[in-house]
């Protein structure tokens, strides 16, 4: 079995690094090339004049000497005083005429074709015998009679200084690169020294110290949101982490009630002896509060999945007044009970969403209105639609007033606006985050809001799509 192992990304510095050693390369590389460019160009310009000048004498030479015995010695002095410059003239009928020491011209005459006039554009290079050598080939007409001049400067000098000059630009070149990329390399590393800072304070973050927030005002501009992305979240988990040391803390108390009820009547009954009444009556007793456990355990897996996205949406259309009005037959009783008057008014369109989620969240809003609201009052639920094309239910009561510092936190779990109601109440605190779940798992929102006269829970839902296109 072939194991497979992950390539680790490349650091910000060896990223930065293989981008600079790039860029130096290839700008190093073209600089070379201009400048031996420059350098043979000029070295071909200079060789260009050098040979006009040899040859518009041995022009002159040619139209100034009449005696065809007295020409090789014109010629001679028209190219003496030129170090490594070599001149061959031959006649029409193929006939060498002069030439300078040291040169054999011929295959060159034979082969290349004459040019009007010598410059560094045409100059044309060949090799005799080991040498190398630049010039060209013109043509004279002169008493009609037609001369061929070759006319060539060594190459030899040239070419030992161009490879040289080329081997001490490279090594130039090189040293340069070097210097430059240790350069570049310690100003990345000077540059990422406020991002390593950063890392350590980072690092120094406890689950103990989630008060502290990066001080982003000393950081360059490109650490500046990094900063307050990181303080954001950091004050994302300090809340989620104090809401769970809270939430551990309510779960043990809210558990430790049942437990402790069901500890001490078993300790009661074990006693002495009772008779078989009171055991049933016990065991009643008993199932009450193992049955307000197993509520609480089931609510809180419920909304630990809603936490995860483990819930899954059965969607179909839903009138919510039909829904409404069955939830009224259910709670009846109970109201009556309490001499409670239920009514719905308003109407909305239908919703889409999943019957039993819907349900649940109004049964809770409901149950929680009938707990909380006199006996001989009334529960009204209003259906009606926003400005914005969502689906408003309302259910108000009357009651005690929510005070407005509690009022974003009555749908936290466990959490109970008045604490002596908690030992009074049926509930575990978890109703109207439930509400809160479901509402957002289709989509929407929820929202309270309470004065002297009423209390109010509403939820918002989306509208049905053709309805707001």
């Amino acid at each position: 079995m072939m194991m497979t192992t992950e390539r680790r990304p490349l650091s910000l510095t060896a990223r930065v690094m293989v981008f600079v050693a790039l860029a130096i390369g290839i700008s190093l590389v073209l600089i070379g090339n201009l400048v031996l460019g420059a350098v043979e160009r000029h070295l071909a310009e200079q060789d260009a004049d050098e040979l006009a000048v040899i040859h518009q004498a041995v022009a002159q030479a040619l139209q100034s000497t009449d005696d065809p015995l007295r020409l090789p010695e014109a010629l001679s002095r028209a190219v003496s005083g030129h170090h490594g410059v070599y001149s061959q003239v031959w006649n029409d009928r193929g006939q060498l005429v002069f030439a300078s020491l040291g040169a054999d011209f011929a295959q060159a005459i034979a082969a290349l074709s004459p040019v009007k006039r010598i410059h560094a554009d045409n100059l044309t290079t060949w090799h005799i015998d080991g040498n190398s050598y630049r010039g060209g080939i013109t043509r004279l007409v002169n008493d009609r009679r037609e001369y061929r001049i070759a006319t060539a400067i060594g190459m030899d000098f040239h070419l030992h200084f161009l490879q040289e000059f080329r081997r001490s630009l490279w090594l130039i070149m090189l040293l340069t690169g070097g210097v430059t990329l240790l350069a570049a390399w310690f100003g990345v590393h000077q540059g990422h020294a406020p991002l390593r800072g950063l890392s350590d304070e980072m690092r120094s973050i406890q689950a103990d110290r989630l008060h502290i927030r990066l001080d982003s005002r000393n950081l360059p501009l490109e650490l500046q949101d990094l900063a307050a992305a990181f303080n954001q979240m950091i004050g994302r988990l300090e809340d989620s982490f104090t809401r769970l040391s809270h939430f551990s803390a309510d779960i043990a108390h809210e558990l430790r009630t049942p437990l402790t009820n069901l500890i001490t009547q078993t300790q009661v009954a074990l006693g002495r002896a009772r008779t078989l009444d009171e055991y049933r009556e016990l065991l009643y007793s008993n199932l009450e509060e193992q049955e307000r456990l197993a509520k609480m355990v089931n609510d809180m897996l419920w909304l630990a999945k809603s936490d995860h996205g483990l819930l899954k949406l059965v969607q179909v259309p839903l009138d919510l007044a039909s829904e409404v009005r069955q939830l009224f037959d259910f709670f009846e009783a109970l109201a009556e009970e309490k001499h409670i008057t239920l009514s719905l008014e308003g109407q909305a369109p239908a919703v889409s969403g999943d019957r039993a989620m819907l349900r649940r969240a109004i049964s809770n809003l409901l149950s929680n209105a009938i707990r909380y609201t006199p006996a001989g009052k009334w529960i009204r639920v209003r259906l009606s639609t926003t400005i914005n094309d969502m689906v408003a239910l309302s259910v108000i009561n009357p009651g005690l007033e929510i005070h407005a510092e509690h009022l974003p936190n009555v749908f936290d779990r466990f959490y109970r606006a008045d604490p002596s109601r908690a030992r009074q109440s049926e509930g575990a605190g978890l109703g109207l985050a439930i509400v809160r779940s479901i509402v957002e798992t289709h989509g929407g929102r929820v929202e309270a809001s309470s004065d002297q006269h009423a209390t109010s829970f509403t939820l918002y839902l989306p509208a049905p799509e053709e309805r707001r296109g």
